[in-house]
């Protein structure tokens, strides 16, 4: 609780504790109605005098129809009204007691989600510490540090840019980023982000980005932005309150005078006392608070239990979208599978798998190629060069060396049978690299593109939650995507396309699917930016650092994880459910009360219920879009 809301506090306990004197206290005599309302309004007015400061600027603005206005007539007038009628002043400064009860606790509510928010995007460092050439180090504001610069990053600190380490090893926190809490081991030439936290060994960075580019500023933007985005339901409050207001007011003020008006014609008592109370309460029971405060706060909150569960929403409206995705068309590498190229199998080795990896890792110990740098990950070794010579790279075919005074050949098939080699062929989906060691032919090793662990649980998740169609759309060989795709459950495949050819296909999908549903597309966000930004809703997948992924994607998955997806479509599914629970019980309890209050048979008491009661109910609701940790 802040010191706003403390004196807040501090106010209503002391106007709660004047009451209870005041009510308790008896006060006879001549003028004791006079002393009473005196003696009330003191509690009034240390609890509502703000209140009633709103109301008068709003109408010296000429701006007068808000919860103020409403709040500061109806308890004045109810004062008025006890003077005149019964001597109880209590119903007018209990209207202002409680509404200031239901404020305080809609500013905590508030305040408790934008902590929640705080504490997860907690990825703002406060400085860098920036190596000069002379080698000492000075701790500076990450602003003032250039790309290209050098920073150091001890153990316990934030990243404060991003860059590429050039000397140290240490293990990562990127829950703050990810919501994951498996931390991340980086050594030297891997590239680090801006707001994980460094937990081990020091760092030494070379940076790549300026500060205000890096992912920790573009990720605070992108959530502190995300409220101007808003969903209907946000939209549809903000109108339904324009005219609701001065309806209402106008409303009240001819349930106030017509009925007396028309019964002083018909010669009867115009009860004048009767129908302005029953006007107040009236004003009371409309405030629109409970569905002005709280479905802004159930984006609000949903957006920032999204953001705890490493999924950043551009904006509210995105969520309606999300939550009506029918159709789900993704990308191949880097989506359903890591995009990242190792060995899979070594198969029909005439040789010890070990030494038929160590001869093709150092036969390739020269090239660039993705092949040759996947079989050095494999053997885990650095291949020593004075062990190699005579290294001859045939364009198309593969590679000769002599590694230890024997000939090695790694190569394609057309390699092995040039040289007069039959090949073993392989029955598995990949890239297969046949080695022939002394011109004897001794094996073949497979590299191959892995699929993420959780990969088909994710679809099977996608279709529990009622994504009927799962299409994949892939610039990789027809043969490759569709033992993908049927490994992990995916409808329809779609292989061999240029980027062209994406958009162009997701075009014909967005014009075949339902009627009221959404497409959303799923890629790395670096080569599918088109398509991402064509989809109902482009959502980018372990696009951390992703300047293409964060510019073209409405969604931004902060890992790798599929699973993300289902999640990402049951927070916008939970958050869609509490506004239309909220929506329906604010108006339905109101509409109940107003008819009571215009009939005459809701009192004060009752109107301060349905306004103050339903809205801390409605608020109380709203917060359990922050709770996403189990969806």
């Amino acid at each position: 609780m802040n010191k706003k809301q403390k004196k807040v506090l501090i106010r209503i306990l002391i106007a709660a504790a004047c009451m209870l004197v005041l009510y308790l206290l008896p006060i006879d005599g001549l003028y004791s109605g006079w002393l009473k309302m005196v003696l009330y309004l003191v509690p009034y007015l240390i609890v509502g005098y703000d209140i009633l400061l709103k109301a008068f600027k709003g109408i010296r603005n000429r701006q007068p129809f808000d919860e103020n206005f409403l709040m500061a007539v109806a308890s004045l007038g109810a004062i008025v009204l006890g003077r005149m009628r019964t001597g109880d002043y209590a119903e007018g400064a209990a209207v202002m007691l409680f509404y200031q009860v239901g404020e305080l606790f809609q500013s905590v509510a508030v305040g408790k989600s934008r902590r929640n928010i705080s504490a997860l995007m907690d990825i703002r460092p406060d400085y860098a510490n920036l190596e000069h050439d002379d080698g000492s180090v000075e701790k500076v504001d990450p602003d003032e540090v250039e790309t290209g610069s050098v920073i150091v990053v001890s153990a316990g600190e934030k990243i404060p840019i991003d860059g590429i380490v050039i000397s140290g090893h240490s293990t990562l926190d990127t829950s703050a980023l990810t919501g994951e809490s498996v931390p991340r081991t980086v050594r030297e030439d891997e590239s680090v982000i801006s707001g994980c936290i460094n937990q081990t060994g020091t760092l030494r960075i070379r940076t790549t980005r300026c500060f205000g580019e890096s992912t920790a500023s573009k990720i605070l933007d992108l959530v502190e932005n995300a409220s101007s985005r808003k969903s209907r339901q946000e939209a549809f409050i903000t109108r339904f309150a324009r005219i609701y207001t001065p309806a209402v007011c106008y409303a009240a003020m001819a349930l106030a005078f017509i009925p007396p008006v028309i019964r002083l014609l018909t010669g009867l008592d115009a009860q004048w006392g009767d129908w302005i109370m029953r006007a107040l309460t009236f004003l009371v029971i409309s405030c629109p608070c409970a569905l002005v405060i709280s479905i802004p706060l159930t984006f609000f909150a949903g957006i920032g239990g999204a953001s705890r569960a490493g999924v950043l929403v551009k904006g509210s409206n995105y969520f309606e979208e999300l939550s009506r995705v029918h159709t789900l068309v993704m990308d191949k590498t880097g989506t359903m599978t890591q995009g990242v190229f190792e060995v899979a199998g070594i198969h029909h080795a005439a040789l010890p798998e070990d030494e038929l990896l160590e001869y093709a890792a150092c036969a390739e110990a020269f090239s660039t190629h993705p092949i040759a740098l996947s079989l050095r990950r494999a053997y885990e070794k650095e291949p020593d060069p004075g062990r190699i010579s005579d290294v001859e790279e045939i364009s198309g075919y593969g590679v000769r060396a002599t590694v230890d005074g024997r000939q090695i050949a790694v190569g394609n098939e057309r390699f092995m049978q040039s040289m007069g080699l039959s090949v073993q062929p392989c029955s598995s989906v990949g890239t297969v690299v046949h080695i022939a060691v002394d011109h004897v032919y001794c094996g073949h090793i497979l590299i191959a593109d892995k699929i993420k662990p959780h990969a088909s649980q994710a679809i099977q998740e996608l279709k529990e939650l009622g994504v009927d169609s799962t299409v994949m759309l892939t610039g990789d060989r027809k043969e490759t995507a569709q033992a993908v795709a049927q490994e992990v459950g995916i409808s329809d495949v779609f292989a061999e396309l240029l980027p062209a050819d994406k958009v162009e296909k997701l075009e014909a999908l967005l014009r075949s699917k339902p009627h009221g549903t959404t497409l959303a597309f799923v890629g790395d966000g670096i080569n599918d930016a088109p398509v991402l930004s064509r989809a109902d809703v482009g959502i980018a997948m372990g696009a951390l650092g992703s300047d293409a992924a964060i510019e073209a994607a409405d969604i931004v998955l902060m890992d790798d994880d599929p699973l993300k997806i289902a999640k990402a479509i049951r927070i916008s599914r939970k958050c869609l459910r509490i506004a239309y629970e909220n929506i329906i019980f604010a108006i339905a309890i109101k509409f109940i009360c107003l008819v009571l209050g215009a009939l005459g048979l809701a009192s004060m008491w009752l109107a301060i219920f349905a306004d103050v009661g339903v809205m801390v109910l409605a608020v109380l609701n709203a917060i359990r879009a922050l709770r996403v940790k189990h969806l």
